[in-house]
């Protein structure tokens, strides 16, 4: 019974990060209200969290694995709290951004060690389907995000924050097993700087880049090739999330009968078939359609990913995982920088270069095979 709550706690773990990352988009106006700024300043917030997440992730899960999953966590979900709480009781615009930094920090801790500790956690025959399962909490977390800020919005936007404090406390009570490997235990750096490990952070560039970061470039799109208004566009992109929600558990399965690289390469595949036909959707129904089996396919990618990744550095679980996943946040950060100029040049042509260059994640993922001495698949 024990068991079954330390692993469910490391699922829960999963959603929080995205949850807090993400709750401040609909209070945007009553944060800048109570903090005497614009909600464009406020928008920074946004960026407060996910460079600092991105960018430390390069070396926050050898660090964590060094210093202990269960310490490391901890201390990150007490940070968290904390950080949350300054938050939701700033009284200006530079402690808010102060408060959102240190939780972006915070949470490059958690989120890669809890997968690593599940992999510890759950019998190897289950692995592929508890990953699958973990994805499905971090969709779970993004499209729930935007539900308790607008909640929260309606009675008080501190709320929102409160909330996340209380749940990180909580979270702190059951950390991922794993003592701390000192000396001539501590975990290399040295494997992080592969090629399997290089193909592998290119696999999770491309699929943020080309895929899961387009949320803005569909909704672009929505308002200015179908009119649609800006409170139906948020109905219209709720489905690559809940798409992802919905089946991580179903691709973890799959991934575990078919093998990972083979899976990667048919949902990069599948993919950038429907990203490329986004642009040239002629109504809103087809628009959903194809945006979630967008979504569909790129929750198998990060599954395959995620699972090939869990298993490429044994030694340095964590530090593996953190590792792809600054990459992975790196290709949501240029994706506006990447695809905006060709929108507004030709918006069809945005959408199938996206989904073009999606493609290049197929030979990385065939390539990983022969980095590793396996047969590629087909």
């Amino acid at each position: 019974m024990w068991q079954r709550f330390k692993i469910a706690a490391l699922y829960t773990g999963g959603l929080l990060g995205p949850l807090g990352g993400g709750v401040v988009a609909p209070m945007l106006p009553q944060i800048g209200g109570s903090v005497h700024a614009s909600s464009s300043a406020v928008a920074t917030s946004l960026t407060a969290y996910f460079v600092p997440f991105a960018a430390i992730q390069l070396v926050s899960g050898t660090l964590g694995e060094r210093w202990g999953r269960r310490r490391t966590v901890r201390v990150a979900y007490v940070v968290y709290a904390v950080a949350s709480l300054a938050c939701a009781l700033s009284p200006s615009l530079l402690t808010f951004l102060a408060g959102r930094t240190a939780m972006g920090a915070a949470n490059a801790f958690t989120s890669p060690l809890l997968l690593a500790g599940l992999g510890g956690a759950v019998a190897p025959e289950r692995l592929s389907r508890a990953i699958g399962t973990f994805s499905s909490f971090q969709a779970a977390g993004s499209s729930f995000a935007p539900l308790l800020g607008g909640v929260a919005a309606a009675l008080s936007w501190r709320l929102a924050f409160v909330v996340v404090a209380g749940a990180a406390v909580l979270l702190a009570c059951a950390p991922p097993p794993g003592r701390p490997r000192p000396g001539a235990e501590a975990p290399s750096w040295r494997p992080l700087f592969s090629g399997r490990m290089g193909l592998l952070s290119a696999g999770a560039f491309l699929s943020y880049l080309c895929a899961s970061a387009l949320p803005f470039l569909v909704a672009l799109y929505a308002g200015d090739a179908l009119s649609l208004r800006p409170d139906l566009t948020g109905l219209v992109l709720v489905g690559f999330g809940l798409a992802g929600l919905t089946l991580g558990s179903v691709w973890g399965a799959v991934t575990d009968r078919f093998g990972p690289r083979a899976c990667g390469i048919l949902a990069a595949v599948v993919t950038a078939a429907f990203v490329a036909s986004l642009g040239r959707t002629g109504s809103v129904a087809v628009l959903v359609l194809c945006w979630t089996a967008a979504g569909a396919g790129a929750s198998l990618l990060t599954v395959a990913l995620q699972n090939l990744t869990m298993r490429a550095i044994p030694a340095n679980r964590g530090g593996a995982l953190s590792a792809v996943s600054a990459f992975r946040f790196a290709g949501a950060a240029v994706a506006p920088l990447a695809w905006l100029p060709l929108y507004h040049a030709a918006p069809a042509r945005a959408f199938g270069a996206a989904g073009a260059s999606l493609l290049l994640a197929v030979p990385a993922l065939r390539a990983t095979g022969r980095v590793t001495g396996e047969r590629a698949p087909g």
